[in-house]
């Protein structure tokens, strides 16, 4: 799953209706209330803030709101937008202000859909991974072999001076093999378990 990096926010206009999409972040799935009320804040006197959310590791809670629109015309496309893009923990709420223009059920659809997918091609993603971490524990005349043999697949996240250097590793490939590869060499390592780690979206 998909995780989106920032609140962002995007407008079209169908018909003389103005549609802002705006998509949020969540940290917990009782955000959607406080984001919602921060739409009509920032956006006061629409006529619908239309929206959907999925939150989760496999995205296992959704919701889905036509505020008014008619039913099935605007909160189940956005969520289908979402859905398609494989995103969690995120919501979109599209506002409409009504331009006088009835859209009808069909044109409601492809307006509602066009707003969020306009605003996830706006969006910058990230992908969570759970990967091994290990502290090795080596002597000074290793430590230039050491920063070399780690330098594509692994991020050193701690280095340690004393008698001998200890470098604390996250294995951002999870080959564990990497530190079998090179154990003769090394004093001592440990593993110290998991760590999940935010990888960007290339």
């Amino acid at each position: 799953m998909r995780y989106i990096k920032e609140t962002i926010s995007h407008q079209i206009e169908i018909d003389k209706s103005i549609f802002i999409a705006i998509l949020y972040p969540l940290e917990h799935q009782e955000d959607v209330l406080l984001c919602l009320n921060d739409a009509k804040l920032k956006y006061p006197k629409a006529n619908h803030y239309c929206h959907a959310s999925i939150f989760g590791t496999t995205g296992e809670h959704q919701t889905a709101s036509d505020d008014g629109e008619p039913s099935r015309t605007a909160g189940i496309p956005i969520l289908e937008v979402l859905k398609h893009h494989d995103v969690t923990n995120i919501l979109c709420v599209v506002i409409r202000y009504f331009g006088g223009i009835k859209l009808g059920a069909g044109g409601l659809v492809r307006a509602y859909t066009k707003a969020a997918a306009d605003g996830i091609k706006l969006a910058k993603f990230y992908f969570k991974r759970e990967v091994p971490i290990f502290k090795i524990t080596f002597d000074y005349d290793k430590i230039n072999y050491m920063d070399k043999y780690f330098e594509k697949d692994a991020e050193i996240i701690d280095k340690i001076y004393l008698e001998q250097v200890s470098y604390t590793i996250i294995l951002i490939n999870q080959n564990i093999q990497r530190i079998d590869d090179i154990h003769h060499l090394l004093l001592k390592s440990e593993n110290l378990g998991i760590k999940t780690i935010q990888i960007d979206e290339s």
